[in-house]
């Protein structure tokens, strides 16, 4: 039975040339590729800086921190969400706490956020704002809230690639954002992070915690860590990023087919594009009462699904420390299913995909 995949990462003649090219020049760790990828990043995003990193969740690390966040620090985020947004967080020696998230955009709830605030008569020193699925978080009632109470805005950008906010590239919204480069990302350098950001202090300290607080060949400012992008992912980067804007329009065309499809239906939900964001649809995430059961007929059928993400962060074992208040968060984990959205898809595979959801219900 041919399997239709819920990622396919397209890596071809460009990015084999580009990395014969780094390795014929000898310079495969940090270096002018690198560069010259962070430069070319932070310009896609209409950023003033760009801090390559080794991966998703170091880039995060490396910003919390070169924000000054730490030890006795609270950040807010969403517990819906890869493990990796929390993570960092905790790695920082702050504490993330949890507010509740939006049933349609499965994002920040900016309501829920606000009443955290209160709940913690305002000591709160981050809000770390997770663009899930590469729909924009709703960014603008966040950054009041960052504003009013003296916070720092983060986008976990890393499965938004290519996504807009009021016509703004993500990437370029908050004090700092971050992508991962992991291979079912909208690009990819096989592993990878970036950190973009205007502020050039928080580039500069970013740049010197992930290279040993290096500041100078061989003095050292701070403890840090070696959190570095390599040349050879750097070159797989550059290629990937010049097919991006490609890239997000099949998906979004995918998704538009699928969504025409599927409306209409009782059983489904397809996902939400507001009008004020152009969603990069990292995942096409349908949302079921009986999820299980289509995800099961679907994988019979040769169409692979995915669960993004079946238990929220707070019911984690490793978070079973955590009080967190988010029933939304929770109903939603037992019903949401991806279906493939991804770039290699062809016209046939879309209509497919939706057949056999309309059928499963029929």
């Amino acid at each position: 039975m041919t399997t239709i995949p819920i990622a396919d990462p397209d890596l071809g003649e460009e990015e084999q040339r580009r990395v014969s090219e780094v390795i014929d020049s000898g310079v495969v760790a940090d270096g002018p590729t690198v560069r010259t990828f962070e430069e070319e990043f932070a310009s896609y995003c209409e950023a003033d800086h760009a801090v390559a990193t080794s991966n998703g969740t170091t880039a995060l690390h490396a910003a919390l921190h070169a924000l000054g966040i730490g030890e006795g620090d609270r950040v807010v985020t969403s517990p819906f969400s890869f493990v990796a947004s929390a993570n960092a967080v905790r790695m920082t020696g702050a504490t993330p706490v949890f507010a509740d998230i939006d049933p349609e955009t499965y994002n920040l709830d900016p309501g829920a956020v606000a009443e955290t605030f209160e709940a913690h008569d305002g000591e709160i020193d981050a809000i770390l704002a997770v663009h899930l699925y590469g729909l924009p978080a709703d960014v603008e009632p966040l950054a009041e809230l960052a504003d009013e109470y003296d916070a720092d805005l983060v986008e976990d950008a890393a499965q938004a690639h290519g996504a807009t906010y009021q016509g703004r590239p993500v990437g370029s919204l908050g004090d700092a954002a971050c992508f991962s480069f992991y291979p079912t990302k909208n690009m990819t350098t096989g592993e990878g992070g970036m950190i973009t950001t205007d502020r050039a202090d928080v580039a500069e300290r970013a740049a010197q915690f992930i290279n040993h607080g290096r500041d100078g060949a061989y003095d050292h400012a701070e403890l840090g860590h070696n959190f570095r992008m390599t040349s050879i992912a750097a070159a797989i980067g550059r290629a990937q990023l010049e097919k991006l804007p490609e890239y997000v329009d099949a998906r979004r065309r995918n998704a538009r087919e699928l969504t025409d499809r599927l409306s209409g239906m009782s059983a489904v939900a397809p996902p939400f594009d507001p009008p004020h964001a152009r969603h990069a649809y990292h995942q096409y995430t349908i949302r079921s009462s009986d999820r299980d059961g289509l995800s099961e007929y679907l994988e019979s059928s040769g169409i692979d699904t995915g669960v993004y993400y079946p238990t929220p962060i707070h019911e984690q074992p490793a978070y079973e420390h955590v009080d967190a208040d988010a029933p939304v968060a929770e109903q939603t984990a037992d019903e949401v299913l991806s279906l493939p959205v991804h770039p290699k898809l062809s016209d046939d595979d879309v209509r497919t995909i939706a057949t056999i959801v309309q059928s499963y219900f029929e």
